[in-house]
């Protein structure tokens, strides 16, 4: 008998996180054989790995001894999959049987050969499930800032229109294999924030649209690794916003953007911090602008 062919790979990262990975898991279809689950375990303090491999032994597990970040997690779990389309979802997310079909975003894929990525439309898992994306607006020139489109209202269909969007949201992406190829691997240079704008912008300099597909909605729970205002979440997205305007924009207007986020944006949010006694806060903000200089 031929073997099925895999046609899609979930791919998610546990990070101390095995009651949101297990809670995923067990929304996903595995019934279905033609979609492998990847789960790679960032090096949890407990072995979650051999968790759940004995849960799910119809899941793939790979435990990296070491915390790879967000963007080598995945990327080990590139390496290992085997489908036509790659998935990549948060292990804080959950898909629901009447409303995250994935061959909505399969079929959003197929419409044109220079769509490269597709993300759902993603409602928070939440109170009455309000919006947390329907695609992003462009980021401004300099000042770095941009909005996901209806967050925080009230589902009602407004956004229900598929539409090119600039950049991916990092909670779930359907990748395709030969666009993938093409862009390369996510960037891991960020480890934890960032990197799905950043490989946005890869596919958008290999010739790649993104789009966002809202007859696929997936729940997000939000900032279960890392909490909603933590050290960790602050450091890393005082440090990777310059990493990022680094990497990806040039000449005159990098360095506007640079002083702009150092003399306006910086000293703002750790006079609001000290204000709020936040030092930790203010400590982190510090601490990122600091080895952003010392990494250049």
């Amino acid at each position: 008998m031929a073997k099925l062919e895999i046609i899609v790979s979930i791919i998610t990262i546990n990070y101390n996180g095995l009651k949101d990975t297990c809670e995923l898991i067990d929304s996903l279809p595995l019934e279905d054989k033609s979609i492998e689950v990847i789960v790679v375990d960032n090096a949890s303090k407990e072995d979650e790995a051999s968790i759940i491999s004995s849960r799910y032994p119809q899941v793939k597990v790979i435990r990296s001894e070491q915390n790879l970040g967000f963007a080598g997690g995945n990327n080990l779990g590139i390496k290992a999959a085997q489908g036509k389309y790659l998935f990549f979802i948060n292990n804080d997310v959950i898909l629901k049987p009447q409303t995250s079909d994935i061959r909505h975003l399969i079929s959003r894929l197929e419409t044109d050969d220079k769509i490269g990525a597709v993300c759902p439309k993603i409602r928070f898992a939440w109170g009455d499930n309000p919006i947390q994306f329907a695609g992003y607006t462009p980021l401004s020139r300099y000042t770095m800032r941009n909005r996901s489109i209806g967050f925080g209202e009230t589902d009602k269909g407004q956004y229900d229109i598929a539409h090119p969007t600039p950049y991916a949201h990092g909670a779930a992406i359907l990748v395709k294999r030969e666009a993938l190829e093409q862009v390369g691997l996510m960037p891991e240079c960020y480890f934890l924030y960032y990197e799905e704008l950043d490989w946005s912008m890869m596919f958008t300099r290999a010739g790649y649209s993104i789009w966002y597909e809202p007859a696929c909605t997936i729940y997000h729970k939000e900032s279960q690794a890392t909490g909603q205002n933590s050290p960790l979440k602050t450091y890393y997205l005082t440090r990777n916003r310059l990493l990022f305007v680094k990497r990806n924009i040039k000449g005159l207007r990098r360095y506007i953007t640079y002083t702009y986020l150092l003399l306006v944006v910086a000293p703002r949010d750790i006079c609001r911090y000290i204000l709020h006694r936040q030092f930790n806060l203010a400590s982190a903000t510090i601490k990122g602008i600091k080895y952003f200089i010392l990494e250049k």
